[in-house]
């Protein structure tokens, strides 16, 4: 039946013409945002999971920033430690050749002396960002643990955590105003048996008048003292090498969860590039389309001439 009060061929070409206008929206949205799923009305599931990555990738982002300054710390209190060691290893040297017979004793000590004037500059100055792991200050807060932030992590509860990298300042300490007993420099030195030498240490240590026997003791203190502060800078090397692993492991970590985000949301250029030039096709038809269901209201007027 042929109708002048409803045309349902223009209808039907109007109502597949909006439903192609709708979809190139979509594809011309996705072209211009790059995204696939940029709503939640898009993919209510994948839209949630990205923004939770997204949030934990800028949380990594700011790890990634605080192992930057954990390194800085570990190098200085490293580059510090190894400065030190020379230096003491120059005094045991000193104790070496104020031992020969016939030796001038007070002019080793004046060598001695400024060696650890040297000392005492190279810890107080090893420190960055207001902490110094190798110098405790007269009243400062006593050395302890200090945790460097490694990593973020979320379990399969969604509960979140923080991994730390610790590092015991206790054992890198060389030089304590505060307790004299704490530094490895402040500490009294200790004779061949282990039995602490009174109120001498690295720091205050004086050969001008030390006979044999207590230039050997000298000797056999600064020794064990130069032994731990090996350890101690093995141990502050291990850690600087762990920050740096932890780094690495961060950067690679948010690359592979950008790149997995992506996979969810991110829109293939190609394949919509592809599909807005069918829909643009489909669009001129559609209007072709209804152009010729409108023109056959115009058809009637011939069956009245």
């Amino acid at each position: 039946m042929t109708s002048i009060m409803t045309n349902n061929s223009a209808m039907a070409a109007l109502s597949t013409l909006r439903s192609i206008n709708s979809s190139m929206e979509t594809t011309q949205d996705r072209i211009s945002s790059g995204f696939r799923v940029g709503n939640a009305s898009d993919n209510a599931a994948y839209w949630s999971i990205a923004t939770t990555m997204r949030s934990d990738n800028k949380a990594l982002g700011t790890v990634q920033d605080a192992l930057g300054l954990g390194a800085a710390k570990t190098d200085v209190a490293y580059t510090g430690m190894k400065a030190a060691i020379s230096v003491v290893d120059e005094i045991k040297a000193k104790l070496v050749a104020a031992s020969e017979p016939g030796v001038d004793k007070s002019k080793v000590q004046k060598e001695i002396t400024q060696l650890q004037d040297q000392l005492k500059s190279v810890v107080k100055s090893a420190g960055f960002s207001g902490e110094n792991w190798l110098y405790t200050a007269s009243g400062a807060t006593a050395p302890g643990t200090k945790s460097i932030v490694g990593s973020f992590n979320r379990d399969s509860n969604s509960n979140v955590s923080l991994t730390t990298l610790d590092v015991d300042t206790t054992k890198t300490m060389l030089i304590d105003e505060a307790a004299t007993a704490n530094g490895l420099l402040t500490a009294e030195l200790k004779d061949a048996g282990g039995t602490a030498i009174s109120g001498v240490s690295v720091l205050n240590l004086n050969i001008t008048a030390a006979d044999t026997t207590a230039l050997k003791n000298y000797l056999s203190g600064v020794d064990t003292v130069l032994k731990s502060m090996t350890d101690a800078a093995s141990d502050l090397g291990a850690v600087n090498k762990r920050v740096d692993l932890q780094k690495d492991f961060v950067d690679n970590l948010m690359d592979s969860i950008e790149s997995g985000v992506g996979k969810l949301v991110d829109a293939d250029m190609n394949e919509e590039s592809t599909r807005l030039k069918a829909l643009q096709t489909q669009q001129q038809l559609g209007i072709q389309a209804l152009s010729i269901a409108n023109s056959s209201s115009q058809n009637i007027l011939s069956l009245f001439r």
